[in-house]
């Protein structure tokens, strides 16, 4: 076994080696993205139609609802970072990964830097990223092993897509997609449509955002939320962290999560506090669980769901090992959208269905419309029906659940 004096001393020494980091020379780092002088991943002279972003694979640590510290692969956002600074400051892993916010028409340019792993100094792991659902692009663009680039440790690829469904994707790591995904290397993705922005009446309330381009406002809806169901398995983590054979067929769920959190973390509407892991980063402030799952729980009116309005919940799944279903008691649930397709038949005919739950297999997507106009204003349950996933780890009254908050209008 790798002692974590050597992994510590050897790591930054091999990444800057591999990157070509030293005073006189520049890194390796190369970011494509039109308009961008600098390598930083943000334009100088924005293009049309145009938006890029410049995302790390690395390792790092995050902590459970129970406070179990856990070793983690992730993808990190590091857009507007000089090319010579992404790899110095390592172990910044986020869970679940930073969301991607699209929209259809656009050019899209994601550039894939490995960083290599802190922890795993030995393991030369090369990353891709997996755009899941979208079918169109390029087999070299896709992110599976055989017939794309998988960057190596010390390397970037630049992915394009031109993005032309709109829908709810997610995305993730498909080089060893079973250990890289259950490790923490996934994400919640979404285009938008081309409609957004124009105002369609749809049963007498006139709306300017849209699930898809439906063509007379039946995707219309107020306020959206993200929200990416997944799991943890400690005996996957814990090998992997000590250089053993991963146990892939007794993978199960130990931490349901939503958003990479257990109740009650998931209501906690900031940022959890940084993970101090005493080996690694025993005096880090990044704070890597970022992405809250509580739902109109914030101050701000763009935060807030108003009694009235139509809440849209992008809902996904990227477990490895189990289906979820999950429902919100009180609240009334129409499925719009599935799989980035919205719910009509080859006539056009609406397929769009109420239910009290929905059930999401690992690599599945729902849209799902709330409509509060005759609900009463208080706090509302969204959680798994699964009674064993509502719980983190040997600790009750967590896991796979989180809150929906309803306010009286002028509150």
């Amino acid at each position: 076994m790798i002692s974590n004096t050597f992994r510590k001393l050897y790591l930054p020494l091999a990444v800057a080696a591999t990157l070509g980091i030293s005073a006189s020379a520049g890194a390796a780092v190369f970011v494509q993205c039109p308009g961008d002088t600098n390598g930083d991943g943000v334009p100088e002279s924005p293009q049309p139609n145009t938006y890029c972003k410049h995302l790390t694979a690395g390792d790092g640590f995050v902590t459970m609802a129970d406070g179990r510290q856990m070793y983690i692969f992730s993808f990190t956002d590091v857009t507007g970072t000089p090319p010579d600074q992404v790899a110095l400051d390592l172990a910044r892993a986020n869970f679940n990964a930073p969301p991607l916010d699209l929209k259809e028409g656009d050019n899209f340019y994601l550039t894939l830097t490995n960083v290599g792993m802190v922890a795993r100094p030995d393991l030369f792991d090369a990353h891709s990223v997996h755009f899941h659902g979208f079918n169109q692009q390029a087999p070299v663009f896709d992110g599976v092993p055989e017939p794309s680039f998988t960057p190596n440790m010390g390397s970037s690829f630049t992915y394009f897509y031109h993005l032309w469904e709109p829908g709810t994707y997610m995305y993730h790591c498909h080089f060893e997609a079973t250990e890289h995904i259950e490790m923490g290397m996934q994400g919640s993705l979404f285009v938008r449509p081309r409609q957004d922005g124009t105002p369609k009446i749809y049963k007498g309330k006139t709306y300017t955002k849209f699930v898809y381009n439906d063509g007379d406002g039946s995707t219309g809806y107020d306020k959206e939320a993200t929200l990416q169901l997944t799991a943890f398995d400690t005996a996957t983590h814990e090998a992997d962290y000590n250089i053993q054979p991963i146990p892939f067929n007794e993978i199960k769920t130990v931490y349901p999560m939503i958003n990479g959190r257990g109740y009650p973390d998931t209501v906690n509407p900031a940022a959890l506090a940084p993970t101090q892991n005493p080996d690694y980063t025993p005096d880090t402030t990044y704070q890597s669980q970022k992405n809250s799952a509580l739902i109109g729980g914030g101050a701000t009116a763009d935060k807030k769901v108003v009694q009235g309005d139509r809440l849209l919940l992008r809902l996904s799944n990227l477990g490895v090992v189990d289906y979820y279903t999950v429902t919100a008691l009180g609240l009334p649930m129409k499925v719009v959208g599935g799989g980035a397709r919205q719910l009509r038949g080859p006539t056009g005919k609406d397929i769009s269905y109420d239910t009290g739950s929905v059930t999401l297999g690992g690599g599945e997507s729902v849209e799902v419309m709330i409509d509060t106009a005759n609900v009463q204003p208080g706090t509302y349950f969204l959680y798994t029906t699964n009674l064993n996933f509502l719980s983190n780890n040997q600790e009750d009254n967590g896991g796979m659940m989180t809150e929906i908050v309803i306010s009286a209008p002028g509150a």
